[in-house]
C-alpha cells in the first residue's frame, strides 16, 4: 500500500538477551530513551504511541496497560496495542499518520519468553478445536513444514545450513546476537537433528527483548533526523487459521504483500526477514523476489535472536539502520506472526539519493 504522507523512521533502539531480570518496564525504558534521544522529542511530544505485546507471555491479562508506565503515560497520551509483533503495531501508526491531524508516532514492541516454555505457549495459538489440545509445540510444526520443503524438492539440508552458517556469521556484527561466529555448512550437518529434519541452530533461541522505533512525517522527519529513512510502501496479509489448507512450503501471503509493496520494482539491497526457523528465509525469499544481489540478514536475523511479539518490528528498524549506516539505497524489511507464516508485513524503505 503506498501513502499520501511520506512518513520516515527517525529513530530505533532495541535490546535483546537470552535471559533478563528486569520487568518489562525496566527494559524498556532505556531503549525509548535511546530511540529517542537523536530526535531530541519526549514520549509526551508524541502524536500517537502504540506497542505490540503478548499477554499469554505475561500470563496476566492487559499486561500491556503496565508497560505504559515506561513510555511515562502522563499527560495523557493517545495511545493504543496490538496483541501482535510491533511491525503490526507499526502498520497502525502509519495508517495513523494518514490521517493528516499529527506528525510523529513512538512504536514500541516486548517480549519476555524466559519464564516459561515457548513453545508450548506458542500452541495456544492454533485452531482451538483440533489442534490446540495437542499442544503441538512450534519446533514440531516447524519440522513439518522443513519436511514438506525437502519432499517438494524446494530445498536440502545443504539450504537449511548455508543460512544458518550466513546468519552466524553476520552476526558477528550484531551486539544483541546470542549466536555468532563462523561456522560451516559440513559442520553444521554433522550435528544431531533435534526434531527431524531441524536441528538446533534451525530453530529460534529464547530470547527477552525490547524495540522502539519513531516515526514522523514529511518536513518534521527532515527536521528531527540528518538522515530519515522514508516507508515508501507497506502492505500486510494474513493466510487461512487452518494449517491444512494452505500450502505450508509457500507463502502466498507474502508474496501478495511483496506485489503490493512494489518490491520488484526497483533493486533491493538489503533484506531483512524475520524467518525463525532456517527453513522459513528460503520460503519469505522465494515469494519476496529478490535475487542473489541482496543481503540478506546483515544483523544475523531471528535465529540468532528471537524476542517474540519484538522480532519482527526490529527488522524495519535494523533494516532503516544498515541504509542509515550506508548500506545501501533500498532496503526490505519482512515481519510475520501467527503460526507457520501465516500474517506476513513486508515494508518497503529507501534513503534519498
Amino acid at each position: 500500500m503506498a501513502q499520501s504522507r511520506p512518513v520516515a523512521v527517525v529513530g530505533f533502539a532495541h535490546h535483546a538477551t537470552d535471559a533478563d531480570v528486569c520487568s518489562e518496564q525496566e527494559m524498556l525504558l532505556p531503549v525509548i530513551t535511546e530511540a529517542l534521544a537523536p530526535t531530541g522529542l519526549r514520549a509526551q511530544d508524541m502524536g500517537f504511541v502504540v506497542s505490540g505485546s503478548s499477554d499469554y507471555l505475561a500470563g496476566q491479562p492487559f499486561s500491556f496497560v503496565a508497560a505504559l508506565d515506561a513510555v511515562g503515560p502522563w499527560p495523557p497520551l493517545s495511545e493504543s496495542h496490538v496483541e501482535m509483533d510491533g511491525a503490526f503495531a507499526l502498520y497502525e501508526a502509519w495508517l495513523r499518520l494518514q490521517h493528516g491531524d499529527i506528525d510523529t508516532a513512538l512504536v514500541y514492541s516486548f517480549g519476555k519468553s524466559s519464564g516459561g516454555d515457548i513453545a508450548r505457549t506458542l500452541a495456544l495459538q492454533m485452531d482451538p478445536y483440533s489442534l490446540a489440545p495437542l499442544f503441538c509445540d512450534s519446533h514440531s510444526l516447524a519440522a513439518l513444514q522443513a519436511r514438506l520443503l525437502l519432499e517438494s524438492g524446494a530445498a536440502t539440508e545443504d539450504d537449511f545450513a548455508a543460512v544458518v552458517s550466513r546468519s552466524w556469521e553476520n552476526a558477528r556484527a550484531n551486539p544483541v546476537a546470542q549466536r555468532s561466529g563462523e561456522v560451516s555448512v559440513e559442520d553444521l550437518l554433522g550435528r544431531a537433528t533435534t526434531f527431524d529434519p531441524l536441528r538446533d541452530h534451525d530453530c529460534p533461541p529464547v530470547t527477552d527483548g525490547c524495540a522502539v522505533v519513531v516515526l514522523a512525517v514529511g518536513d518534521r522527519a527532515r527536521e528531527l533526523s540528518d538522515t530519515p529513512v522514508w516507508i515508501r510502501a507497506i502492505d500486510q496479509r494474513a493466510e487461512a487459521h487452518a494449517l491444512g489448507v494452505r500450502n505450508l512450503a509457500d507463502s502466498a501471503s507474502t508474496r501478495t504483500a511483496a506485489d503490493r509493496a512494489g518490491v520488484g520494482d526497483a533493486p533491493v539491497d538489503i533484506a531483512e526477514i524475520h524467518a525463525p526457523w532456517s527453513p522459513q528465509e528460503l520460503i519469505v525469499r522465494r515469494a519476496l523476489g529478490i535475487n542473489g544481489q541482496t543481503r540478506i540478514n546483515p544483523s544475523g536475523g531471528a535465529l540468532v535472536s528471537n524476542p517474540f511479539m519484538v522480532a519482527g518490528l526490529a527488522r524495519i528498524g535494523l533494516a532503516a539502520h544498515h541504509l542509515r549506516e550506508g548500506g545501501g539505497r533500498r532496503a526490505v524489511a519482512h515481519a510475520t506472526s501467527g503460526p507457520l507464516l501465516q500474517q506476513n508485513l513486508v515494508c518497503v524503505l529507501e534513503v534519498e539519493a
